[in-house]
């Protein structure tokens, strides 16, 4: 019988197959990727070598990882998801955002695309997320509205992830502007999460971008939302928090931020407001610039990138990546 890297064609199938049986963000199948490319890994996956620069103990865990998701259906599964006519990227198109190289064995296996894929081809610096609390107030979301409608007549693309509160805000916003919104999801391409916003993210995937590094049919799950963070940092030159709890994951974003050396602001809110409590500390502690209007975020976007602290917030009470340590290497 025809092993899995024999039944694949090329790199680009290699590494669909690996985002249907690796989850999202796992540092042990990026680590081997970036070194080896999609096809070897499958090779590694199914073999029992050895792989150059980590424990053997690490490897059989991958390997156990990995094969108990390749079922007999697998092939089918590919070929099904290709005949759903949504596009894919990997590093070596034209539109693979160089952004993601920076998350290095983080970075993503593939992209999963639904509409203007050439948003993703613009400079760092004409890209922004905007995240924050989904349980947002009235001056949070016109706040947010406000800074997403005036950021899109400045022609730079607003990266959200189709959530109630903040994220919905944004898209909003861009959309009374006309301009290009990008919907960054912890779901496949397929998916409308959350089901109250599937009219919304309808009209993203029609005429802005839906994106997603977990195959069509893929779920939600608490680990695929925390691993979207990067993502949403990775892919922008700023981060935006209008609202948020302090242990909001959209802190997480600004954690990923920050490690990428990517710029944060933050609205100041009421003392008095929980959702406002994330930004005001960000703002305290000197870990975002106070943002309350677009010229703010214009001005962080065009900053060199090198004058401004590259510092990890400790108060986030976050590890690594959401707790994820990186895999073991032999010494």
């Amino acid at each position: 019988m025809a092993t899995l890297a024999e039944q694949v064609q090329g790199e680009r199938m290699a590494r669909i197959v690996l985002s249907m049986i690796a989850e999202p963000n796992d540092l042990t199948t990026g680590y081997i990727l970036g070194r080896h490319g999609g096809v070897a890994t499958l090779n590694l996956v199914e073999s029992d070598h050895d792989v150059t620069g980590l424990g053997r103990a690490d490897v059989l865990l991958w390997r156990e990882r990995l094969r108990a998701r390749i079922a007999p259906d697998l092939m089918e599964r590919v070929a099904e998801a290709e005949q759903h006519g949504f596009g894919t990227l990997i590093p070596a198109d034209r539109e693979w955002p160089a952004g993601l190289d920076e998350l290095g064995d983080r970075a993503p296996y593939v992209l999963w695309t639904q509409g203007a894929s050439s948003f993703l081809a613009t400079e760092l610096s004409d890209r922004v997320t905007i995240t924050g609390a989904r349980a947002s107030t009235r001056y949070g979301e016109q706040i947010t509205s406000d800074l997403a409608m005036c950021l899109a007549d400045e022609e730079r693309v607003v990266i959200a992830g189709g959530a109630f509160g903040i994220e919905g805000a944004a898209h909003r916003g861009v959309f009374t502007a006309a301009g290009q919104t990008i919907a960054v999801l912890a779901t496949g391409v397929d998916r409308r999460y959350p089901a109250a916003h599937s009219e919304l993210l309808d009209r993203i995937g029609d005429s802005g971008l839906l994106v997603s590094e977990l195959p069509p049919g893929a779920m939600p799950t608490k680990d695929r939302f925390q691993a979207r963070n990067r993502l949403m940092a990775a892919l922008s030159g700023a981060v935006v928090i209008p609202e948020a709890g302090p242990r909001s994951g959209s802190m997480r974003t600004v954690h990923n931020a920050h490690s990428l050396g990517r710029r944060v602001g933050a609205v100041p809110g009421p003392v008095t407001s929980v959702v406002s409590t994330g930004p005001n500390e960000l703002i305290k502690q000197g870990l975002a610039a106070v943002v309350t209007q677009a010229s703010d975020v214009i001005a962080l976007l065009d900053a060199d990138a090198s004058e401004g602290p590259s510092v990890t917030p400790s108060w986030f009470g976050i590890g690594l990546e959401a707790g994820r340590e990186s895999p073991g290497r032999s010494l």
